[in-house]
C-alpha cells in the first residue's frame, strides 16, 4: 500500500504520525514571487523504496524539488513554554531541505515528504495551471499528486523591510576547514550571502572587528576581521581594502545594507572586542577582554579608526546604508555604561543610525539609543513612540504566542510575522542565528545535522536556517523558506495598500478575527493563515482588473 496527501507549505510531516492538515487543492501566487507545496508519502512493507519524481505543467521548468529530511532535537522547548508547539519531547523533527538530483529514498513505515518550490521568476504569464506529480519505482506508477496554481497578472513590490539574520564567516571557515580570507574563504561566503538575500536578507552583519557575540568572557571566536591595523609609534594606519571586497561582494550579491559588527562586548559593553594589528613585523593583540570599554587607550583608537571609515562610507556612498553596534541586549542595570558608549559612538559616526537590540523602554526615551530593537514579546511600548520600529526574536520568545521558528513550533507560528511587520509597520527585523554552528558561547563547534541546540543551550531553530551543504554550498531549512513566505505576505499587503490604501488593507486583514491582530494574538490555524494569503491575492487580482 503506497499512500500520497498533498499539503501545504504550512505542514511539518512527522515520521511517526499520518498527518492531519488539511489536504491543498489549489494555491494562488503573484507572477514574482515563490510558493511551496508538499506532497506527504507513507509506504507499507519492509524494504525502502526508490521513487522517481516526475513533473507534467508547464510550471514544471520553474519548479525545484526537495526531500524533507528529519533532524534530532535534544532541546526542542524550553519548560515554560506555551501550548502553540507540535511535540515539545526531545525526537526528530522535519527540517532540511535536501535538493532531489535523481531519485528519492524512501523509507518503509514511515511519512515522508517532498517539497515542491514554485518559482516562475515573472517570465511565466498570468493564468490557471496545473502541476501534476507521479511517484515512479522500477517504471510502475505508485501515486499521483495534482495542485492548481493561479498566478496573479501582478507583482510584488519590492522589499522595503529591512531584515538582518546575523550571519557567521568564522562557523563557515570552521566548518569547512578553510582558512579566513583565502580565497576559499570568499568563494564560500559569497555563496552562502547570495542564498541568504535570495531568502530576504537584505542587511549583513559586517565584521569590523571579529564580532563580540555569544562568546564565554575571557574566551574568543576565530579572528574574522575585515579592517587590517598596522600600529607604529603609538598611532594607527588602517587597511580598508578586505572591507572594500567585502563591500563589493554584498553588491554582486545583492546585500545593501551593511550592520558594523559591534564596538563593545555583548551584555553591558564593558570590554574592546578583540582587535588584532601588525606591530614591528609581529601579530599582536591590541584590545579584548582585558581592555575596559571606556578606556583612554580604546576611545583614542576608535577616534583614530573613525576618521579612515567615515572617509571610506563616504567614498563608496554607502554611509546611508550604514548601521552601527555599541553593545547587544544591555540589561537596565548596564544602562549608565551603555550610554556613556552609545554617546561615543554616534559621535564617531554621524549620519549613521545606531541601533541595538535592547527592550527597555528607558534606554529610548532617555536617548541611550537613537533605534532601539525590541524584542516582540517587549514590543508594546515602543509600538507608535518610536519614528522607526524595528523588531527582534531569539530564544527568549517561546512563550506567549509570539512568533518564532523552532522546529517545535508549528510552520504557521513562523509565517504570521509577515502580516504583524505590516500591520505595525516594522522598518526593519533582527535574528541572530543564521548559520551559528557553535555551541553556546563558541566553546566548541558543533555539527548541526546532529546537534541542532548549540550544546542544549537554546531550543531547536534558533541557532540557525541554514546546514552546511557540500562544496561550500548552503542546504535549506524548510523554517527558511516559511520565513521569506511570511517576507511575501508583508510585501503583499503593500501592494494591496497601494491599490486600495491602508484602511481598506487592513480592514481585509483582520476582517473575521475577534479581536485585534498583535504580536501575540493572532488565529492559531494554518487554514487561516492560506485562506487569508488568498484573500489578499484575490483582492489584488480584482483591483489589477479595474
Amino acid at each position: 500500500m503506497f499512500t500520497c496527501l498533498t499539503l501545504s507549505s504550512l505542514a511539518k510531516v512527522f515520521a511517526d504520525e499520518k498527518p492531519k492538515n488539511t489536504p491543498l487543492r489549489t494555491l494562488s501566487m503573484l507572477k514574482n514571487e515563490r510558493a511551496s507545496f508538499q506532497t506527504a508519502l507513507f509506504a507499507q512493507g519492509k524494504d525502502a523504496l526508490a521513487l522517481d519524481v516526475e513533473i507534467d505543467s508547464p510550471l514544471a521548468g520553474s519548479i525545484k524539488i526537495y526531500q524533507v529530511e528529519a533532524i534530532a532535537s535534544a532541546l526542542p522547548a524550553y519548560k515554560d513554554h506555551d501550548d502553540y508547539y507540535l511535540r515539545t519531547e526531545p525526537g526528530l523533527f522535519p527540517d532540511l531541505l535536501r535538493p532531489v538530483g535523481g531519485s528519492i529514498s524512501l523509507k518503509p513505515e514511515q511519512w515522508q515528504s517532498v517539497w515542491f518550490e514554485i518559482d516562475p521568476g515573472g517570465a511565466m504569464s498570468a493564468g490557471e495551471y496545473t502541476v501534476a506529480v507521479a511517484f515512479r519505482c522500477a517504471g510502475e506508477t505508485l501515486a499521483c499528486a495534482q495542485v492548481g496554481v493561479e498566478l496573479i497578472d501582478a507583482c510584488l513590490p519590492a522589499q522595503t523591510l529591512i531584515h538582518t539574520n546575523w550571519f557567521h564567516t568564522d562557523c563557515l571557515a570552521t566548518w569547512y576547514k578553510t582558512e579566513v580570507f583565502s580565497e576559499e574563504y570568499w568563494r564560500i561566503t559569497e555563496n552562502y550571502l547570495r542564498n541568504a538575500a535570495r531568502h530576504g536578507m537584505n542587511m549583513v552583519l559586517t565584521p569590523l572587528f571579529t564580532p563580540p557575540l555569544d562568546t564565554q568572557p575571557g574566551g574568543e571566536r576565530p579572528t574574522v576581521q575585515l579592517v587590517g591595523v598596522q600600529q607604529q609609534d603609538g598611532r594607527y594606519r588602517f587597511d580598508l581594502s578586505r572591507l572594500k571586497r567585502w563591500v563589493e561582494m554584498c553588491g554582486r550579491c545583492g546585500v545593501s545594507y551593511f550592520e558594523m559588527s559591534h564596538l563593545f562586548t555583548q551584555w553591558g559593553a564593558r570590554h574592546a572586542p578583540k582587535i588584532e594589528a601588525e606591530a614591528d613585523g609581529r601579530r599582536v593583540r591590541l584590545f579584548g577582554w582585558n581592555t575596559w570599554g571606556g578606556s583612554k587607550k580604546y576611545t583614542g583608537f576608535l577616534t583614530e579608526f573613525a576618521q579612515s571609515l567615515n572617509a571610506f562610507l563616504d567614498e563608496n556612498g554607502i554611509r546611508e546604508r550604514c548601521f552601527f553596534h555599541v553593545s547587544d541586549e544591555p540589561s537596565a542595570a548596564q544602562y549608565a555604561v551603555y550610554q556613556k558608549r552609545s554617546r561615543l559612538v554616534r559621535a564617531l559616526f554621524p549620519g549613521s543610525p545606531v541601533i541595538d537590540a535592547l527592550s527597555d523602554f528607558k534606554f529610548y526615551v532617555k536617548g541611550a539609543v537613537e533605534t532601539p530593537i525590541p524584542a516582540t514579546d517587549h514590543i508594546e511600548p515602543f509600538i507608535g513612540r518610536v519614528p522607526e520600529l524595528w523588531a527582534y526574536y531569539c530564544c527568549g520568545q517561546h512563550k506567549g504566542y509570539v512568533s518564532n521558528r523552532f522546529f517545535a513550533m508549528p510552520s504557521q507560528r513562523n509565517r504570521v510575522l509577515g502580516m504583524q511587520l505590516y500591520k505595525f509597520g516594522v522598518k526593519g527585523f533582527l535574528q541572530w542565528g543564521h548559520n551559528f554552528w557553535y555551541a553556546q558561547f563558541s566553546k566548541r563547534e558543533i555539527n548541526p545535522f546532529e546537534e541542532s541546540d548549540a550544546g542544549k543551550a537554546f531550543p531547536s531553530g534558533d541557532a540557525f536556517a541554514v546546514y552546511p551543504g557540500e562544496n561550500g554550498a548552503p542546504l535549506n531549512s524548510l523554517r527558511l523558506k516559511v520565513f521569506y513566505d511570511a517576507l511575501q505576505d508583508m510585501r503583499a499587503l503593500q501592494l494591496l495598500e497601494s491599490l486600495v490604501g491602508r484602511d481598506k488593507t487592513l480592514a481585509l486583514l483582520e476582517q473575521g478575527l475577534e479581536e485585534p491582530l498583535t504580536f501575540s494574538t493572532y488565529p492559531h490555524s494554518e487554514d487561516w493563515q492560506l485562506e487569508k494569503r488568498r484573500q489578499i491575492n484575490e483582492a489584488i487580482r480584482r483591483q489589477d482588473m479595474v
